[in-house]
């Protein structure tokens, strides 16, 4: 992709490659969430489509929310190729108002709403966007798993990141996500970690990988290269990827852990469904 044509960084280079994946993870929330034909579903930061995309096989009505739309191109593209040209896409921030209130049974974020800086406006459009009694299916990577600890190393290179600097990885931490949540009437009812093995053929192909993949490095790269840095970076992700490399024999895996959640929206008498027994 050329960042000309993007509109974010998310739609510089090729995000759509860690997409597939992910494309597990967004499984495992259509599973959690126990989407039927009776469900409107909301995929929010849909990013390229993974958990739309899935919950059309189950559920009539589907929307993909995301503020990139090189990204929603990518996922218009899969929905057609693959027949399910019935979901619908909008192109909007997360805290946008052209996103519908109250009308879904069903919202899933798959590592979407946790890179929205606020968070707490984060929340309360999660809030917005659920019918009452909704199930919410969020996946999140966990403080100190591998792409934090990405976003640590790189962090000296690239420029603060907007919003109240809590970091992403909070809606990864479950008593953090309940907190979050708490105050718009979203109960976690089942919190599980798990992790997504990524495998390479040696140091340098993660690297490449990494850095291909990530819009907002990418963009970065001129002025790096500029000020002579862009190297050092290169070989800082290196030792992360060493440092975490779990394969023997010069090959790469690398696990990132997620927190997978299951909360429930508020229900009409103003309780929240009993969830625990999930």
């Amino acid at each position: 992709m050329n960042a000309m044509q993007a509109s974010t960084s998310w739609g510089v280079g090729d995000y759509a490659l860690m997409a597939e994946r992910l494309r597990d993870v967004a499984a495992a929330l259509v599973d959690l969430t126990a989407i039927t034909g009776a469900d409107s579903v909301l995929d929010f930061a849909c990013g390229t489509g993974n958990a739309a995309l899935i919950a059309a096989d189950h559920a009539e009505t589907v929307v993909g929310v995301d503020y990139e739309q090189r990204l929603l191109d990518i996922a218009a593209a899969r929905s057609r190729a693959s027949g399910r040209a019935r979901i619908s896409w909008i192109c909007a921030d997360a805290l946008s108002p052209r996103v519908p209130e109250h009308r879904f049974s069903v919202v899933l974020s798959a590592f979407g709403l946790m890179y929205v800086p606020d968070h707490r406006a984060a929340a309360a459009a999660l809030a917005r966007a659920s019918a009452p009694g909704a199930r919410v299916g969020l996946a999140a990577w966990t403080p100190g798993s591998f792409m934090p600890a990405m976003g640590r190393a790189l962090s000296p290179y690239l420029p603060l990141p907007p919003g109240t600097g809590a970091p992403p990885s909070r809606w990864g931490e479950e008593e953090a996500l309940t907190e979050l949540l708490r105050p718009h009437a979203i109960q976690v009812g089942v919190a599980r970690r798990s992790s997504v093995h990524l495998s390479f053929a040696d140091v340098e192909d993660a690297r490449r990988f990494l850095i291909r993949t990530a819009g907002h490095v990418l963009v970065e790269r001129p002025r790096l290269e500029r000020e002579g840095r862009w190297v050092e970076l290169e070989r800082d992700l290196d030792r992360l990827v060493r440092d975490r490399n779990n394969a023997t024999g010069g090959a790469v895996q690398i696990e990132c852990e997620y927190l997978l959640a299951l909360a429930a929206a508020a229900a009409t008498d103003g309780g929240t469904e009993d969830l625990a027994a999930c």
